[in-house]
């Protein structure tokens, strides 16, 4: 029997891999629900998108299937069984702060730059060329495989929930999400966003006209905003001093002449690691706080100061929890909002929760926090996720991943949601090497060109060896 050089393959497709990958990372696929309609679901970026994924797919002589521009697949092969391959083709906003151009890729030092390039475009183009390659050298298989993309799972994985109502096929048996990192990620905390409300009400001698921070549940807020007025003794002074201490950058500005609009910038990370970043929001409030704020107005921002602020695990909150098998609940307080006008203002927590505790434990552990009015529940989560080291997907996949690199494989449970866990027996399988730069959800992100080429030659020995 001859064996196949996977690498080698990759290595002759180099140049048309990366032309295919630019055109993706060249589109602003960005959810805009201004701009949502019946034919564009979260807007034309995303759209724009997978009909260029699925125009690629149909170049290499695929047959392709757009499922209302929701979701859509290819298949290949033939068989009983169906393996499926999950990715997606949309992204989270660019934010600020990049030094280049987010949707004008460039390779800089062998890294390559645009919004999407390690999440989730950079390894779904390294995957699809796993897939062609057995294609191209026309190897038997004796199971089919469908290859599916989504465009909303950044926000709430309703590109899914849409695709599986309607594509009207039964559900791949197993599968894999090149969403993720090596070795494999075979387990996923529980996610759910829980909302803290809170009324309007201001009675102290300091002023919270409004308070705005963070672009999506899952990212640490760059940056949050304040407009205040009332006594503010050497506000700006004291602002100056905290920004310093705490390394952080600021802007000032009066809006009347006796109201101050203020800024702190911090840094941006995914939500299942909130301790990557720096959470513009609770600083905000963390500076605030000292001043002689009243009703609802301060207790939004005590809250957020005292009980929010480099709290990851929710122990301050009283909803901490940890299992053995898949580690500790960690929280992201992502979104904030508070008007005067309004007798609704929210923080909204992005809550990954390992098994052993649930939403409704943690709704009820946040209710009795001082100073909260009452506590929503997002309608869209998701349960935790496992998937045993001795099922058969499992094994294989860690088998080639230590055969092609020589790196002893192992479980990993994460807080992350991958399209791993649509399926019962379905997993994260890479892109992203043990020793690389996280910089998903980040300005400047990047993935590492040499790294797509590695993850592509895993990738097919993995999808051949699944199918073969």
């Amino acid at each position: 029997m001859t064996t196949i050089d996977f690498k080698a393959e990759v290595e002759k497709r180099r140049e048309e891999m990366m032309a295919d990958l630019f055109s993706l990372l060249e589109i602003n696929s960005e959810r805009d629900d201004s701009q949502a309609d019946a034919t564009h679901p979260y807007g034309p970026g995303p759209v724009k998108a997978l009909e260029k994924f699925l125009e690629i797919a149909k170049r290499d002589g695929y047959e392709t299937t757009n499922v209302d521009n929701y979701a859509g697949h290819f298949t290949f092969g033939q068989g009983e069984e169906e393996l499926g391959i999950f990715a997606h083709m949309d992204v989270v906003p660019a934010g600020s702060g990049w030094n280049t151009d987010p949707y004008k890729p460039e390779i800089i030092d062998g890294k390559l730059y645009a919004r999407g390039s390690s999440d989730d475009k950079g390894p779904t183009v390294a995957c699809y060329y796993g897939l062609k390659i057995i294609k191209d050298l026309g190897l038997p298989v004796s199971k089919r495989v469908r290859f599916v993309v989504g465009t909303d799972e950044e926000s709430g994985w309703g590109d899914m929930d849409y695709y599986f109502k309607h594509v009207g096929l039964s559900d791949p048996d197993f599968g894999f999400s090149p969403d993720a990192e090596f070795p494999i990620i075979n387990g996923e905390k529980g996610n759910i966003t829980e909302y803290l409300h809170f009324g309007g009400q201001n009675t102290g001698q300091a002023h919270l006209h409004s308070f705005t921070g963070g672009l999506r549940e899952n990212m640490v807020p760059e940056s949050a905003t304040a407009v205040v007025s009332g006594q503010l003794p050497d506000l700006v002074d004291l602002l100056d001093a905290f920004a310093n201490e705490h390394q952080l950058r600021y802007e000032v500005s009066t809006v009347d002449e006796d109201q101050y609009k203020l800024t702190i910038i911090g840094k941006s990370a995914h939500g299942s690691t909130p301790e990557a970043g720096i959470n513009g929001a609770t600083y905000l409030a963390l500076f605030l706080n000292q001043f002689d704020f009243g009703g609802d107005a301060k207790a939004y921002l005590q809250v957020s100061a005292s009980l929010l602020h480099e709290d990851f695990a929710g122990e301050k909150l009283g909803i901490a929890h940890t299992d053995e098998k898949m580690g500790a609940l960690s929280m992201n307080a992502g979104v904030f909002n508070f008007d005067e006008n309004s007798s609704d203002n929210t923080i909204a927590l992005n809550i990954r929760y390992p098994k052993g505790t649930d939403p409704e434990t943690i709704k009820a552990g946040l209710e009795i926090v001082e100073g909260v009015a009452s506590v929503s529940l997002s309608a869209h989560g998701h349960t935790p996720h496992y998937v045993p080291m001795e099922d058969e997907l499992v094994s294989t996949l860690l088998r080639v991943y230590e055969k092609q690199t020589g790196l002893k494989g192992h479980e990993q449970v994460i807080g992350g949601g991958t399209f791993g866990r649509l399926l019962k027996r379905g997993v994260a399988f890479g892109a992203m090497f043990p020793d690389y730069v996280n910089t998903m959800h980040q300005a400047n992100e990047f993935a590492d060109v040499e790294d797509l080429y590695r993850a592509a030659a895993i990738y097919a020995e993995a999808i051949y060896e699944l199918i073969k």
